[in-house]
C-alpha cells in the first residue's frame, strides 16, 4: 500500500499549482482592466467634446435679463474695493474698419496669419505741438473718437453701427443699419436721417450715395447716416408703423409711451443726441411729389446758415409740426432742416441727383469736405405757402409742372366727375411757384392738390448771418410791412399733406 501513495502525491502538488498559477493570471488581468478604466474614460470625454454643449439657460426670464442690460440703459453702481478705489472701467469696443464703397459679401475676406493692424486711439484732448528745440510752437486741435451705441468709431474710420430699439420683440424685428464716417480731422458731426416714413425711397439711396462717397482720410468731423429709420414701414412698403402711427408726429418720444414713442425716444436718445446738425429726408405723401426744397424755422440764425449751405435749393420757412424729428431736435438745440424731394413708392433720379448734390455742398460749407462745388444761382426764400384744394371729388388732371411759376387766377389744374361728367376748375389765388402738387388721381373735395410758395419781400429776407446766439425772434421787432406781407407761417395745418 505505501509505494501506491507515493504517486498520487506529485499529481496533487501539480493540480495545486495549477490552481494557485490561474488565480494569479486572474488577479493580474483583473489589475490590467482597472488601470485602462480611466484611459477609456477619457477617450469618452474627448469625443464628447467635439459636440459642444448648448447653454442650460432659465427659459423663464427675459433674454434681456441673461445677455445684459439692452444699448442705453443706466450704468450699473460702480462698487468700490476693500483699498476704497474704485475698479477700472471697462472701455467701450472699437468699432471696425470698413470699406464702405464696398458690398457687404466682398468685405468678407479669409482670414489671414498676419496680425491686424490696429489703429492708435487719437487723443480727445487739444495737446500742444513741440519744435525739434523743445520750445511750444502751435496747438494743434487732435480728432475726437466718437461714441455711439456701445462702441467707439475712432478717427479716420468707417464702419457699420446698429441701432434696435430695446422695446422689440426679441428675434422678431432687424436691427437698423447706421453707417458712421468718422474722419481723420476734427470738425462737427452731421446727421443724415431717412424713410422716417418708410415708404419714401428717395431718402435712402440719397443716403446711401453720400455716405459711401466720403473719404475718412480727408474728411474733418463725423457723418452719421440712418438709411432707413422706419424699418417697419419699409418693410411693408407703408408711411405708418405697424400699429399704424406716424412715427414722425411722436418724438422726441416716451420711453413708457406709446410703441411709437419709444422708438422715437430710442433713437433720439441714442443717436440724434450724439449729432451737431441734422438733415431729415423726405418726400411728398400720399400720392404728391415736391420740387426739392428745404424745410426750417429761419428765426434759427443757426439753421439760416445751414440753408446757405445747399446751394440752389428753395428754402421754405416752416417752424415744423410738434412731434416731428425736425422740431424737437430744433428744441433740444440741434439745427436741424428738411429736406424734400419727390414722391413716394418710387424713385427719381432728378429729385435724388439734387438732394445728393445740395448735402455735398452743404458738407463744403460747413468745412467738412474741401471739394468746392458751385452751382445755380440761388433760389427764392418763400416765408410764406398755402395750399390750393380740390372743391369736388373725381380724377385731377394737372395744368401746370412742379416749380413752375403762376400768377392770381391761372388755371392750375382741373376735376372731372368720372360718371356726370362734369369738370371743375382749380384756379390759383396767389402770385406764386408750385413748390408741390398731386399726381393725377382720384382725389376727394377738400383734397389739397397744389402747394404754392409766396416769395417774400426783399425787406423781410434777413441778410446772412453767422451762427451766433442772438435774441430770440419774438425778442426782435417787426415792421409794419413785414407783418402786412405775413400770410401765414406755415403751420401744420398750412402744410397739412405733406409735412415733413
Amino acid at each position: 500500500m505505501i509505494p501506491r501513495l507515493f504517486p498520487s502525491r506529485p499529481r496533487r502538488l501539480l493540480s495545486l499549482a495549477l490552481i494557485l498559477a490561474s488565480a494569479q493570471a486572474w488577479a493580474v488581468s483583473a489589475t490590467i482592466g482597472e488601470q485602462e478604466k480611466p484611459n477609456v474614460k477619457a477617450q469618452e470625454k474627448e469625443q464628447e467634446g467635439v459636440i459642444s454643449k448648448a447653454e442650460n439657460l432659465q427659459l423663464d426670464q427675459p433674454v434681456i435679463t441673461e445677455l445684459g442690460p439692452p444699448t442705453g440703459a443706466a450704468e450699473p453702481i460702480i462698487d468700490t474695493q476693500a483699498n476704497g478705489e474704485a475698479p477700472p472701467q471697462k472701455s467701450l469696443p472699437q468699432a471696425e474698419n470698413l470699406q464702405l464703397d464696398q458690398p457687404i459679401n466682398e468685405l468678407e475676406a479669409p482670414p489671414s496669419n498676419k496680425e491686424p493692424q490696429t489703429r492708435p486711439t487719437v487723443d480727445t484732448s487739444t495737446q500742444p505741438e513741440s519744435s525739434p528745440t523743445g520750445n511750444i510752437s502751435i496747438e494743434v486741435e487732435k480728432a475726437k473718437p466718437l461714441r455711439l451705441l456701445g462702441a467707439e468709431v475712432t478717427p479716420a474710420t468707417s464702419t457699420r453701427l446698429a441701432w434696435s430699439p430695446s422695446q422689440h420683440f426679441e428675434g422678431v424685428y432687424s436691427p437698423t443699419a447706421v453707417l458712421v464716417v468718422n474722419g481723420a480731422k476734427p470738425g462737427p458731426v452731421l446727421c443724415l436721417t431717412a424713410a422716417v416714413h418708410g415708404d419714401e425711397l428717395n431718402g435712402v439711396e440719397t443716403v446711401r450715395r453720400v455716405m459711401y462717397d466720403l473719404d475718412a482720410e480727408q474728411l474733418s468731423g463725423a457723418v452719421i447716416g440712418v438709411p432707413i429709420v422706419n424699418l417697419q414701414g419699409f418693410h411693408r412698403s407703408s408711411r405708418y408703423l405697424t400699429d399704424r402711427r406716424d412715427l414722425n408726429r411722436h418724438f422726441p418720444g416716451d420711453p413708457n409711451g406709446s410703441s411709437a414713442s419709444r422708438i422715437a425716444n430710442s433713437f433720439f436718445h441714442e443717436v440724434i443726441s450724439h449729432c451737431n446738425a441734422v438733415v431729415d429726408l423726405h418726400t411728398g405723401s400720399f400720392y404728391r411729389t415736391n420740387l426739392p426744397q428745404l424745410r426750417g424755422d429761419l428765426t434759427n440764425p443757426r439753421i439760416v446758415k445751414m440753408t446757405k449751405g445747399f446751394g440752389s435749393t428753395v428754402v421754405l420757412h416752416s417752424a415744423g409740426a410738434k412731434g416731428t424729428l425736425r422740431r424737437a431736435a430744433v428744441d433740444a438745440g440741434i439745427p436741424t432742416v428738411t429736406l424734400e424731394a419727390g414722391a413716394p413708392m418710387v424713385l427719381d433720379e432728378r429729385s435724388v441727383s439734387h438732394s445728393v448734390k445740395g448735402i455735398r455742398t452743404l458738407l463744403n460749407q460747413l468745412g467738412m469736405v474741401s471739394k468746392f462745388r458751385l452751382w445755380g444761382d440761388p433760389e427764392p426764400v418763400y416765408y410764406n405757402s398755402t395750399w390750393q384744394r380740390a372743391s369736388t371729388g373725381g380724377i385731377i388732371f394737372s395744368e401746370v409742372q412742379l416749380g413752375e411759376f403762376v400768377r392770381k387766377g391761372d388755371l392750375l389744374g382741373t376735376v372731372t366727375n368720372p360718371i356726370t361728367n362734369v369738370r371743375t376748375e382749380i384756379r390759383s389765388q396767389h402770385n406764386g411757384r408750385i413748390l408741390g402738387m398731386a399726381l393725377d388721381q382720384v382725389v376727394q373735395p377738400g383734397f389739397a392738390a397744389y402747394h404754392i410758395g409766396i416769395q417774400a419781400p426783399q425787406e423781410q429776407i434777413s441778410p446772412p448771418e453767422e451762427v451766433i446766439p442772438e435774441e430770440t425772434a419774438a425778442q426782435k421787432p417787426q415792421s409794419p410791412d413785414a407783418q402786412k406781407t405775413r400770410v401765414s407761417d406755415n403751420s401744420a395745418a398750412d402744410l397739412q399733406g405733406d409735412e415733413d
